[in-house]
């Protein structure tokens, strides 16, 4: 059967199609888990500063899989990397349904591939990149990065909705809520399940015997370290407020039910959705780093206003507008990552920017976790507007091959 995907950027190859595919299957389930976590977290007893401590567990865990990929990559295949992630991913389903200890789930959490964000932060990440950076030219890179970004968008948008399923069975089928959250665990296993049998479509490369695959960063390598600061201060400010946490905090400060939290989640990435629709055509006209910086800036004026809003419809208001446009830099970051080296240091470029951002996100959640009530929504913010201005300061005049042609 050929799998296809609507709308694709012209010369799309046939591997993208496959990872397009799986990012899908993933973001439903990171749509849902990201709200379910801390819940049925809750649920089990843990107090705040635990669940951080667990969510904090989960991103260092993704942190260090990417690294430890960094490491391997020259002798395997990007084919072989991705079916051992999604057997990770099925692993880790199965334990958060069986295990109710405080040690247990944090190994699991330090080992598995549960994403507590709104985006993706996983060991996929930088492999999936990659594989599409191969699989486009140059003119359209921007877009199928877009593409991406936005079928995660709309995906993680119905898993959000599918947080109302717990609240269905505990109503109408008598079973009580921790058991139908671990029924929704089982379920991420299984779209691991289905990322497997997808990524065994893909090519099997040719490794050379002495294991030499990827060039080490070169030329790009100033470049590439700076990148990385910048978006490890990002990641660390958006790991205070990630979106378990966000959840977190209007279940309680509102006292919602899962159907209407998920609900609110569902929109907001909706209306992320719609930001990477607009996201391509806007670099195209205004360059990637104007694009990431001032459609960024007043996202975070948004997320810090947050704790200041006395009524729910206040509070979904300002993330509707954040959800429309917080996301741009996605894409258009990724782009510019790959944009400003050489074909051959795009995998070192992408770990080199990933690892140390996975890391600085990953303290986030811990130290939220000891800050009170609404402030790492301010902070957290506050840390971004520094980021973009500094970004903005740096790379103004750093622009990749498209746009130089162009001007």
């Amino acid at each position: 059967m050929q799998l296809t995907i609507p709308m694709l950027p012209p010369t799309t190859q046939p591997p993208a199609r496959l990872v397009l595919w799986a990012r899908g299957a993933r973001a439903f389930g990171d749509g849902f888990v990201s709200l379910l976590l801390p819940v049925y977290l809750i649920g089990l007893g843990f107090d705040a500063a635990t669940v951080s401590l667990l969510l904090t567990a989960t991103l260092l865990g993704s942190a260090g899989a990417t690294m430890g990929l960094g490491l391997v990559a020259r002798r395997f295949g990007r084919r072989q990397l991705l079916l051992a992630a999604s057997a990770i991913m099925i692993g880790t389903g199965l334990g958060f349904a069986t295990l109710e200890s405080f040690w247990p789930l944090l190994l699991v959490a330090l080992v598995g591939t549960l994403n507590p964000s709104s985006g993706d932060v996983s060991l996929f990440l930088p492999l999936e990149h990659t594989v599409l950076s191969h699989s486009i030219g140059d003119r359209h890179r921007t877009a199928l990065y877009a593409r991406y970004s936005l079928i995660g968008s709309l995906v993680a948008a119905l898993g959000s909705l599918a947080t109302a399923l717990p609240d269905y069975a505990a109503v109408h089928l008598g079973l009580g809520l921790p058991a139908a959250i671990k029924v929704m665990f089982l379920l991420y296993g299984g779209l691991g399940l289905f990322n497997w049998l997808i990524y065994r479509r893909l090519p099997v490369e040719a490794v050379p015997a002495d294991g030499k695959r990827t060039v080490p960063l070169g030329a790009s390598r100033g470049i590439v370290l700076k990148l990385a600061a910048l978006f490890s201060l990002d990641a660390f400010a958006g790991g205070l407020f990630v979106q378990s946490l966000l959840a977190l905090w209007l279940y309680e400060r509102f006292d919602l039910s899962l159907t209407v939290t998920g609900s609110i989640f569902f929109w907001a990435s909706l209306a992320s959705a719609i930001s990477y629709l607009a996201a391509a055509s806007i670099a195209a006209r205004f360059g990637l780093i104007n694009t990431m910086v001032f459609t960024h800036l007043p996202s975070n004026l948004c997320i810090m206003a947050l704790p200041f809003v006395p009524q729910l419809w206040m509070a979904i208001a300002l993330l509707l507008i954040r959800g429309l446009l917080s996301q741009m830099d996605v894409p258009t970051r990724t782009s510019y990552v790959m944009a400003v080296v050489t074909p051959e240091e795009r995998p070192a470029a992408a770990s080199m920017t990933a690892v140390p951002r996975s890391l600085a996100g990953a303290l986030g959640p811990l130290v939220a976790g000891y800050l009170p009530f609404g402030w790492p929504l301010i902070l957290g913010g506050a840390l971004k507007v520094i980021y973009d201005l500094s970004l903005l300061a740096v790379f103004r005049k750093v622009k990749p091959p498209e746009e130089r042609e162009r001007d």
